[in-house]
């Protein structure tokens, strides 16, 4: 059993890495993202493989592997955080260099591998956010990539299409506070065009799983 501190978040948002724990007290609400192969135990209810709920009072049993972010409820002025998340991270362009991504209000935090999993957070800050359809991931070009996303404060849409172009729009998933879109890659890693948009200013995290043998990308 371990518990590992993810620093990535700080100050605003406390991020714990939980592995094989049979028993894990929730105290405060957390959101609670299953990274295990086999569901997490909520009294009566299961929180199946890429599954995320927010919890408070209760407890996590069988735990194989699993995020915990806290500190996101405690936050009573939206706006003035969003304000310090923009003081305190880059923007994505900066980070990333990609050309979707100039001039877009769209921030990150530091990156950390944790094994095989990339976590990131990002702060998404104008409405609409515009950052670009995309199926590519430069950032992580190895094959059999996969990557989910899980909001934190805010509400979005995750959107997929045919093409590279909104109208070819085929699938919307909304995004509120505690819930992680289903995964939109197929068995050999590839993503359709895709995109977060935002309905408010948000903040979500970027969970990036890469196969077994690859090493994480510096």
């Amino acid at each position: 059993m371990t518990i590992e501190t993810i620093n990535i978040g700080d100050p605003f948002f406390a991020i714990r890495i939980i592995t094989d724990e049979a028993v894990h007290k929730i105290a405060d609400k957390t959101i609670a993202l299953n990274l295990g192969a086999h569901p997490i135990r909520i009294r009566q209810q299961s929180l199946g493989p890429l599954q995320s709920a927010i919890v408070q009072n209760t407890e996590l049993e069988r735990i194989e592997h699993a995020v915990l972010i806290n500190g996101f409820a405690r936050h009573r002025d939206e706006v003035a955080l969003m304000s310090r998340i923009r003081a305190t991270w880059p923007t994505a362009f900066e980070v990333r260099a990609e050309e979707r991504l100039r001039g877009i209000e769209h921030y990150m935090s530091p990156k950390v591998w944790v094994g095989q999993v990339g976590l990131t957070l990002y702060h998404a800050a104008s409405v609409p956010l515009n950052v670009g359809l995309h199926r590519d991931h430069p950032f992580c070009p190895v094959p059999g990539f996969r990557e989910v996303h899980t909001q934190i404060m805010g509400i979005g849409k995750m959107q997929q299409c045919r093409e590279r172009d909104i109208a070819t729009l085929y699938l919307e998933e909304p995004m509120a506070p505690g819930s992680t879109h289903r995964p939109m890659y197929d068995e050999h890693g590839n993503f359709p065009w895709h995109q977060f948009e935002t309905i408010t200013p948000s903040v979500f995290m970027a969970v990036e799983m890469l196969p077994d043998g690859v090493t994480p990308p510096q």
